[in-house]
């Protein structure tokens, strides 16, 4: 692997060795189940690996915070934000079990510590009493709606923590739409953060949103609620 890139954004050697094991393992494992549809390495490198780290743009993502990744899929971005920062404490909230087979076995083969994987649908952990309200920061980079998503993960966050969502370009009508929704749930619009991932010429966005008060015993609703009627 061309370890340049990763080692011009801060990463020591070592850490780039990490994400070169985990873009081997990534590549191995999505001939048996579907991760993702990148697989090239330069696209994953910048598309999966640069774009996640961008998180660290939010400012919030400090040493020794914990850390929900609700949808994780591949890991993305809570594998490659423990790797940039051991520090963190990190859960992987995944509803697949494969994908959680696939996860524990990066995290062996990184010898990751204090990364934990969690087998649930959002829906369900956000009303488990040992994940609720008890992260620093939930990002997720799952497609969804803005509402959505915003259901999904401000139950997992502490009052005054925060829920970073990475969103592609033309976030701005999403996020008008869930303005509403973001209140109704104990959150606050904080900032969006608009960023390039280098070397391409893709443009995307940081959504932080500020857990100012708890959120009501009422949400998350099962699924499929939030998807199929999101908040407004």
């Amino acid at each position: 692997m061309d370890k340049k890139l990763l080692l011009e954004h801060g990463l020591t050697d070592a850490q780039s060795q990490q994400f070169e094991r985990y873009f081997e393992l990534l590549v191995e494992w999505n001939e048996k189940i579907n991760l993702t549809a990148i697989t090239e390495e330069y696209d994953v490198i910048t598309k999966h690996f640069l774009d996640c780290l961008m998180c660290f743009d939010s400012k919030v993502i400090e040493d020794g915070v914990s850390v929900i990744d609700v949808g994780t899929g591949a890991g993305f971005p809570g594998i490659p934000l423990k790797i940039a920062n051991p520090t963190l404490n990190v859960t992987l909230l995944d509803s697949l079990a494969k994908r959680l087979n696939f996860l524990n076995e990066v995290v062996g083969e990184l010898k990751l510590n204090g990364i934990t994987t969690v087998h649930a649908r959002a829906e369900d952990g956000g009303r488990d009493k040992n994940l609720r309200q008890k992260f620093d920061v939930a990002v997720s980079r799952a497609v969804a709606n803005l509402s959505t998503l915003s259901e999904l993960c401000l139950p997992f966050v502490k009052v005054g923590g925060y829920f970073v969502s990475m969103k592609g370009p033309g976030a701005e009508d999403e996020i008008a739409a869930a303005k509403n929704a973001i209140k109704l749930l104990g959150g606050e619009l904080q900032e969006v953060i608009h960023y390039h991932i280098p070397t391409t010429d893709l443009n995307h966005n940081l959504v932080i949103i500020k857990k100012i008060a708890n959120t009501p015993d009422k949400y998350p609703r099962q699924a499929p609620k939030p998807a199929k009627m999101p908040l407004n």
